[in-house]
């Protein structure tokens, strides 16, 4: 038994069946907090650690998104969810040799992975939270595989499903067609969004999910490359579900944004000229070809990453539409 589910089931005995929300928050806080869960000794990989042609051309569509809206000096590049920095830093190369060189402020609750960030881009600032961010220029946001890992409500028949101890283990408290929603995220949605409107700027969101509102219960575990049973070892896996862009992009318009895509991971990134980026590199480094090659794809071919993960964009009304959407 893990240290956090002994700690939740104490909580179960003393306060009641707990949300999944708050299940799901619990795990997450935990789990971040206590490694870093990237690459192949770890749970999972995402798409900066796969190539930094990911990072390349994020960095490539906001410094053309920038250089349309008039090169404004007072700029900042920000990312939620950094990971290890891998990200940042590939888009930021890109992005100093098209003149854009931004302050760069990170979202980060994880202390570990603070100390992987600041190896990567030293001089980055660092929040808590998406309010904490700077009010006095545009911002250029970055969040890849950042909404999914928010908590989120599940409910059956409109009652809360909650997580009970039946028979000596965790379990559901009802099952049936489930209906999640998460606070969490329309919160997240709904501050960057009111910050863009305010201040000028764009966000580029990566995420998988789905583009229209459905019920379906989508909340996963991933531990050692693989998925998992959602309420074995507490603490010890990553817990996701799947992102509702319809209601993302309800948000971002209620709070006064323009909403643009999704489009699939795959055609943006080509759109954006993936391929030709990958025969430079491969040109540069022959021996390499076929690592380049196989990185080009998985983040590419629709039965990889390339149909499942989906980009949208959320930019002040001012703001020209990024490439590729």
């Amino acid at each position: 038994m893990t240290p956090l589910e002994r700690a939740l089931r104490e909580r179960i005995r003393t306060e009641g069946p707990l949300t999944g929300e708050a299940f799901m928050e619990a795990c997450n806080s935990y789990y971040y907090a206590t490694r870093d869960p990237l690459g192949a000794a770890g749970d999972f990989t995402t798409a900066p650690e796969i190539s930094q042609m990911f990072g390349e051309l994020v960095g490539a569509a906001l410094a053309d998104v920038w250089a349309r809206a008039g090169r404004p000096a007072n700029a900042r590049y920000v990312e939620l969810g950094p990971g290890r920095g891998t990200l940042a830093s590939d888009a930021l190369r890109v992005m100093r040799s098209a003149g854009l060189v931004p302050p760069v402020h990170f979202v980060e609750t994880s202390e570990t992975l603070r100390a992987a960030q600041k190896a990567a881009i030293p001089d980055a600032t660092w929040h808590e939270h998406i309010e904490h961010l700077p009010g006095d220029g545009p911002l250029l946001v970055v969040a890849n595989e950042f909404l999914d890992a928010l908590p989120i409500r599940q409910h059956v028949g409109g009652i809360e499903r909650r997580i009970v101890i039946t028979a000596g283990q965790l379990a559901f408290d009802r099952d049936g067609e489930i209906v999640e929603t998460s606070p969490a995220r329309d919160g997240a949605v709904r501050a960057i969004s009111e910050r863009l409107v305010a201040l000028g700027g764009m966000a580029l969101v990566i995420d998988y999910g789905h583009e229209r509102t459905a019920p379906g219960d989508t909340l996963q575990a991933v531990r050692r490359h693989g998925f998992t049973p959602v309420l074995v070892n507490p603490g010890e896996q990553d817990l996701t579900s799947h992102v509702d862009f319809q209601r993302v992009g309800e948000i971002a318009r209620e709070a006064g944004a323009v909403f643009s895509g999704p489009a699939e991971q795959g055609p943006w990134l080509e759109r954006l000229g993936i391929m030709a980026r990958a025969r430079m590199l491969a040109n540069a480094a022959p021996e390499r070809a076929a690592e380049i090659e196989g990185a080009r794809a998985r983040l590419c071919r629709p039965d990889q990453m390339g149909s499942l993960f989906k980009v949208l964009a959320i930019s002040a009304p001012e703001w020209p539409t990024p490439a590729g959407l």
